[in-house]
């Protein structure tokens, strides 16, 4: 059996996308800061598909959390033939009011980390000539985001990163895809306090799972750029061809609470 390393694997699309490669019969090696979640995790998906499950708990925005993590897994002899950049948060609120410290620790998570991670596991992976990574990017990449600069613009740079590598990589046997979700069910509104947003409230989410289950397929099938739903896909191939000033604007009337 090959491994997959999945990162923000706790809750949301991280916890689906971890079903997702032991359905297929993967093992897995599940990363977050929970522990008892990752546990609980790992037993139900040892119970229901007899896959390897390996628990690290790390807080991935300390800057040494992707040097112990590859340690471990050298001490444990794995390999990881797949890796997903899963973790990430996003906040919400006025740039000139935000919290520095948790915007530090969300380009930490979302930028840092998930590049960290990629230099390490690609080096690695083009040295076999095998493997496929997966970075959770998000329809916040196509465009500026008022109200959620800093999230934005972390989900545009892991957009533009996973697109050039992906280039740099062709003909090495190593794939990256950035997968690029519209708003969906999970944990992150609740973290980014987007519950009253326009954005989200009273409309119908796509489901974790759906996500993870797209997500996982375009991953196999080496897709570059995989943007979840065609309403999705629509907004953001439609932003590329509006004057960038209206593009913003029409984001921060839909992000702002009603």
């Amino acid at each position: 059996m090959k491994t997959a390393l999945i990162t923000g694997a706790s809750g949301g699309i991280g916890y689906e996308l971890a079903k997702q490669f032991a359905r297929h019969q993967h093992n897995l090696v599940l990363v977050a800061r929970s522990e008892a979640k990752l546990n609980q995790l790992a037993d139900e998906i040892r119970s229901a598909y007899n896959v390897q499950v390996l628990v690290l708990a790390q807080d991935l925005g300390q800057p040494q959390a992707v040097s112990k993590i590859q340690a471990r897994l050298q001490a444990e002899n794995i390999t990881v033939e797949y890796l997903v950049n899963n973790a990430g948060f996003g906040d919400f609120g006025f740039f000139v009011e935000t919290d520095w410290a948790k915007e530090e620790q969300m380009i930490n998570l979302n930028i840092m980390a998930l590049t960290h991670f990629t230099k390490v596991f690609t080096q690695q992976m083009v040295q076999r000539r095998s493997g496929r990574i997966l970075n959770v990017a998000s329809t916040a990449a196509f465009q500026a985001g008022p109200l959620m600069a800093v999230y934005f613009a972390t989900k545009a740079y892991v957009l533009s990163f996973s697109e050039a590598i992906a280039n740099e990589l062709q003909g090495t046997g190593v794939t990256v895809t950035a997968l690029c979700p519209g708003p969906t069910e999970s944990g992150f509104l609740q973290a980014a306090a987007l519950e009253e947003s326009k954005l989200f409230k009273g409309k119908k989410l796509a489901s974790s799972a759906e996500v993870a289950a797209y997500g996982y397929q375009a991953l196999m099938a080496g897709k570059t750029v995989a943007i979840h739903g065609t309403r999705n896909w629509l907004l953001a191939n439609t932003s590329r061809f509006i004057p960038r000033k209206l593009a913003a604007a029409f984001v921060r009337r839909n992000v702002q609470a009603e």
